[in-house]
């Protein structure tokens, strides 16, 4: 069934309006899946933060104008799912990652992130990336270093003294 004019507006804008806030989007070609794995990988899109649209190439072309995914508009070509990651930057690359290792059906084909249009060659580095919880953890580590270093530094002097005095005692209590 066609779409009327006004329900591609929708889309469009729908898409447009999802793309301006995204932090990083995938395109698969998905010929081949089942309507049962598609469903399933809805699913997990839902589960994950990830917006997952089938869409037709010319009205996505129109809905990434404007944003900084205008660089996928050459690649739209043929049955594409478009993944844009709403919370993380490598939750779209980190889905269609795992879904296409297990079905060889879904291919990854475009990446972009940060304006840029990545090779499909990039989807495990995009996908590798920490989500801002990890990120914040790491960020705390380097940050908590230098200072439990220091604090290991100076009780060590004590410590060492305490040693020596000890060492001092036992050698005067055998002689």
């Amino acid at each position: 069934m066609a779409l009327s004019l006004e329900e591609k507006k929708a889309v469009v804008s729908e898409v447009a309006e999802v793309a301006a806030g995204a932090y990083s989007a995938v395109a698969a070609e998905y010929r081949g899946l089942t309507v049962g794995k598609m469903t399933e990988l809805r699913v997990k899109a839902r589960d994950t933060g990830v917006y997952l649209r089938v869409i037709k190439n010319s009205l996505a072309r129109r809905a990434v104008e404007g944003t900084e995914f205008e660089c996928l508009q050459d690649g739209l070509a043929g049955p594409l799912v478009l993944a844009f990651s709403r919370e993380e930057p490598g939750a779209a690359a980190r889905l269609v990652k795992d879904f296409a290792r297990e079905n060889d059906a879904l291919i990854p084909r475009l990446i972009a992130f940060g304006g840029n249009m990545l090779d499909v060659s990039e989807l495990d580095r995009l996908a590798t990336m920490p989500t801002r919880d990890q990120a914040i953890s790491m960020l705390m580590a380097l940050m908590k270093a230098p200072v439990e270093k220091f604090v290991r530094t100076l009780n060590e002097v004590p410590g060492k003294m305490v040693r020596t005095v000890a060492a001092v005692r036992d050698q005067k209590q055998s002689a």
